[in-house]
């Protein structure tokens, strides 16, 4: 028997980062490389220039990155994997050697271990974790995890800055409050490979089609693919006049030459609008365009 490819799950959610930050000035980075050799941190965040997160910036990050003050935002994901004492020391690992490979301190750096599925009480008893004021977050009073929060993300708040984070919720009901919450966004403010890539991800966790994907391994071109594919099939059976709802009308013209604007249009509806005097003060400088030439 073949075994089916095994989908590496942060780098599907680097790349929805990468679409989703980098227009609003954060770095993204996936696979980091905390020492000379590996091994590699999932995702790494990189606040550029300023000191604290702009508001366009906070309103896409969650509750507890969104609150960190750190230049640099260093992610363990946990997507199929439980959190237990090998999640906790290869986050500590990841946190020591890239600080110390970078010579940056415990200010500049914030770790996050962040898991899809909801750890169990007694592991968060053992290793004294306790919840914080905001949902889905907690922090430690252990001395050697007390710099590294934990976010479950089924617990996450319903808030808009939750909500691309919370699309890998292990729980169907979450991720599924998750996307309505994202479609009730102005997809015109983020890049169409974003909206290509969250397409995707609903096929495969929601609609029949996604099982066949279950036999590949789920690489963020791979699913960027089937969510155009969803989106050109979907536009291929709305009428013309149900494409351009809720367009402006420069966004529908845009592109289109002047003879193209007006092609089709009767002179009463190309001259609708104007005054007498507007028409005549066209046909005069014409006219005088003309004898010039």
């Amino acid at each position: 028997m073949t075994e089916t490819p095994q989908t590496r799950w942060h780098r599907l959610l680097g790349k929805l980062l990468e679409e989703l930050l980098t227009p609003v000035g954060i770095d993204v980075s996936t696979e980091l490389p905390v020492m000379a050799d590996p091994p590699e941190a999932d995702i790494l965040l990189l606040r550029r220039e300023k000191t604290k997160w702009s508001a366009e910036q906070s309103e896409r990050l969650p509750d507890g990155v969104r609150d960190s003050r750190a230049g640099h935002i260093l992610i363990e994901f946990k997507y199929t994997e439980s959190v237990n004492l090998s999640a906790f020391r290869q986050t500590v690992g990841y946190d020591f050697f890239y600080k110390r490979s970078k010579n940056l301190s415990d200010r500049q750096v914030q770790t996050f271990l962040i898991s899809s599925k909801n750890t169990r009480k007694a592991t968060l008893k053992r290793f004294d974790y306790f919840p914080t004021d905001k949902d889905g977050v907690y922090r430690s009073g252990n001395p050697l995890l007390q710099s590294i929060p934990l976010l479950m993300l089924n617990d996450l708040s319903d808030q808009p800055h939750n909500a691309y984070f919370k699309c890998f919720a292990s729980r169907k009901s979450q991720k599924r409050a998750a996307f309505k919450l994202l479609n009730r966004q102005h997809i015109d403010r983020f890049s169409m490979k974003l909206y290509w890539l969250t397409q995707g991800l609903w096929n495969k966790w929601f609609s029949k089609g996604g099982d066949s994907m279950q036999q590949e391994e789920l690489t963020p071109e791979r699913v960027m693919e089937m969510g155009k594919m969803l989106g050109d099939a979907y536009l291929a059976l709305l009428s013309p006049e149900e494409r351009l709802a809720g367009l402006k009308l420069e966004d529908r013209l845009a592109g289109l030459k002047l003879e193209e604007c007006l092609a089709g249009l009767k002179l009463e509806d190309r001259l609708a609008g104007l005054s007498i005097e507007e028409i005549r003060d066209y046909l005069h400088k014409l006219e005088n365009k003309k004898n010039s030439d």
